[in-house]
């Protein structure tokens, strides 16, 4: 959430903000008269306090002077000054819950390094790694490979669920174990993360903190009781919201973690793209990047947790290549992306695989997660980072593709060899 006092005293810079990000900015011109209304009340009911402390020394002075008709007069006029007062708080609270509704909604601001555009047209490639493999044979996508191999099964996931769901087998589902405590190693024994099993059910508080409510209601699966419960979209929403409503020691940050989870999303939005295969499932899996930082230590941050998640593809020897999000593509919540993707050869282009996200204080502000300086400083709103290291679907299927073979056998990358026993090679 934007700090309210930034958005009243810069609200032509906000405006163009949401303007780079194709965002409407009717909702500022709301913004700002319900600030003047919240304004001219406080000041009203300030005028009738002073008026009350005046009156309450007439009062005490006409009791004195034994003139109690008057005082009960001006007692009267207090009551009337109170009720008055009394409305007035209402009328500010209201004001003020209006504003705070109105600033939920608004997205983050950009970096002043983010290219402007409308779009992911106006994305703009930083760096590619790797050498994309020439075939001497047609290559076949990963659920032709899959389904021939005996290892993914679409249909059946369907029988028994619906679309956009899938079941691995046999080595499929022995490479995706592999793919997890792979990629959870490398991340906790060469990165310094600290590996965590959050809950995959989470509450609207905690949705609200890394702004999925109320923006993304729809894209959310939710549990049909009163308790409000909704499955994770992603591992970012518990594990960023640990520290929620505490003040954590500067001496403490960064603090980093790792979570493997599944997630699930409606892809409401989505209107059939990418309906073949693993690429958007309604149910798929990631170990999540999520680190708590320093304000001024975020950006930094932010390259070491893109340079983490570039790290796997390179250790698996897939070839990438890593862009930064134009101000019309990024998410919500995030003032600065890049986007790691992977080459997916039957497509012959690139795909997302990791969206590497600074935050600032954005969500930290919703969730009230802050931090103290020593000597006792004014506590401050730490910056949150997050991002996927990797998604494990996207992996698994960018190997099937990368390393298979002209008889539809696929070759194990030698980084997953120890993960993978004595399988070299998923054959028939």
């Amino acid at each position: 959430m934007l700090d309210l006092n930034f958005v009243r005293e810069n609200i032509d810079t906000v405006r163009v903000a949401l303007e780079s990000r194709n965002f409407p900015t009717d909702s500022l011109s709301k913004f700002s008269a319900l600030d003047a209304d919240r304004r001219r009340v406080i000041a009203e009911s300030d005028n009738l306090n002073q008026q009350r402390n005046s009156a309450s020394k007439e009062i005490g002075a006409l009791m004195q002077a034994g003139k109690r008709e008057e005082a009960e007069a001006r007692r009267q006029e207090v009551s009337q000054i109170k009720e008055r007062q009394s409305e007035l708080d209402r009328l500010r609270d209201e004001a003020e819950s209006a504003m705070h509704d109105l600033l939920a909604q608004l997205p983050n601001i950009p970096s002043e390094d983010v290219p402007v555009g409308a779009d992911e047209g106006a994305n703009r490639e930083l760096r590619k790694w790797g050498v994309i493999r020439q075939f001497d044979f047609e290559p076949k996508d990963h659920v032709d490979l899959g389904e021939a191999l005996g290892i993914l099964d679409i249909e059946r996931a369907t029988k028994i669920t619906g679309s956009r769901f899938a079941i691995l087998n046999g080595m499929g589902a022995r490479l995706e174990r592999a793919l997890v405590n792979f990629m959870l190693d490398v991340h906790t024994r060469d990165h310094g993360y600290t590996e965590t099993i959050p809950p995959y059910l989470v509450n609207r508080k905690s949705l609200f903190g890394t702004n999925q409510l109320p923006k993304f209601e729809e894209d959310l699966f939710h549990i049909n009781d009163d308790r409000g419960f909704a499955l994770i979209p992603t591992a970012e929403v518990p594990v960023t919201n640990y520290h929620a409503d505490e003040i954590l020691e500067a001496k403490d940050l960064p603090k980093y973690f790792t979570a493997y989870t599944p997630c699930f999303r409606s892809e409401a939005g989505s209107y059939g793209r990418d309906t073949r295969g693993l690429i958007r499932q309604h149910q798929f899996e990631k170990v999540e990047l999520v680190k708590l930082a320093l304000p001024e230590e975020s950006d930094d941050e932010h390259e070491k947790l893109t340079a983490d998640a570039e790290r796997i593809l390179q250790l698996l020897e897939l070839p990438y290549r890593t862009t930064i999000l134009s101000t019309g593509d990024m998410g919500f919540g995030a003032r600065k992306t890049y986007d790691i993707e992977v080459w997916i050869p039957s497509q012959k282009t690139y795909r997302e695989i990791s969206s590497c996200s600074n935050c600032g204080d954005f969500q930290a502000r919703r969730m009230n997660l802050r931090f103290r300086r020593a000597g006792g400083a004014k506590p401050e709103f730490v910056h949150t980072l997050n991002g996927s290291g990797l998604a494990v679907g996207r992996t698994w299927l960018a190997i099937l593709e990368n390393y298979q073979n002209e008889d539809g056998s696929v070759t194990i990358p030698n980084a997953l060899k120890p993960y993978m026993g004595t399988v070299a090679t998923i054959s028939k």
